[in-house]
């Protein structure tokens, strides 16, 4: 005969059952090999992008936040604009997002945005703002930088952390296993991403509430 488990720890189960399936990235996980989320955002330039338009090319989606450390890292040593650049001669769309809420750390306007660009030098193909977090929940970003790679049949193949040691030193750039320019490579080469599904590090997305 089944066991019943007293009332109180059954509504437990049953509320928490309940609000893991609302949370954003859980209820509609991403998979490996399967067709990328398909969205439409607003560029700093105030033009309209949809995924689907990209059919064809590979892209980089790269979350970002110009307050956070670990984002600092990247951008004060010149690593993420190094790899912009490389994946934009091996014909990728390289999309930064920006998905603070107003208010929070890593909110920026269209005219902050060009301007973190221009003083960061670095080489997105568009900075898309997401101020309500539409893009950010609809793939489950978690941190800044959070890195997905979309192949060009429009598959994802790769999400994670931009490499492998979560610091904020800059010397540990060159010490780590560089999991995004892997995973640019080998798209671009038609061959297997070598860790498809990394662990992402940095800030926490900071989502309206």
């Amino acid at each position: 005969m089944p066991r019943l488990l007293p009332p109180f720890i059954s509504l437990a189960l049953a509320l928490a059952a309940s609000s893991l399936a609302v949370m954003p990235g859980l209820a509609e996980a991403l998979h490996i090999g399967q067709p990328a989320p398909d969205f439409t955002g607003t560029d700093s330039n105030g033009e309209t992008l949809h995924l689907s338009d990209l059919n064809g090319k590979p892209v980089v989606l790269e979350w970002t936040n110009n307050g956070c450390p670990y984002v600092k890292k990247w951008y004060s040593s010149g690593a993420m604009q190094k790899l912009q650049r490389e994946a934009a001669t091996l014909g990728f769309v390289w999309l930064t997002i920006a998905s603070s809420a107003p208010g929070e750390q890593g909110f920026v306007d269209a005219a902050q945005a060009n301007d973190d660009t221009a003083t960061r030098n670095a080489a997105p193909a568009r900075v898309l703002l997401d101020p309500l977090g539409k893009i950010g929940h609809l793939y489950g970003a978690e941190t800044t930088p959070h890195i997905f790679v979309i192949s060009q049949d429009g598959t994802l193949a790769y999400m994670g952390g931009a490499d492998s040691i979560a610091s904020t030193r800059t010397e540990d750039i060159a010490k780590a296993e560089p999991y995004a320019h892997e995973a640019i490579e080998a798209v671009a080469a038609g061959k297997p991403v070598p860790h498809p599904v990394t662990r992402p590090y940095g800030c926490s997305v900071k989502y309206s509430s």
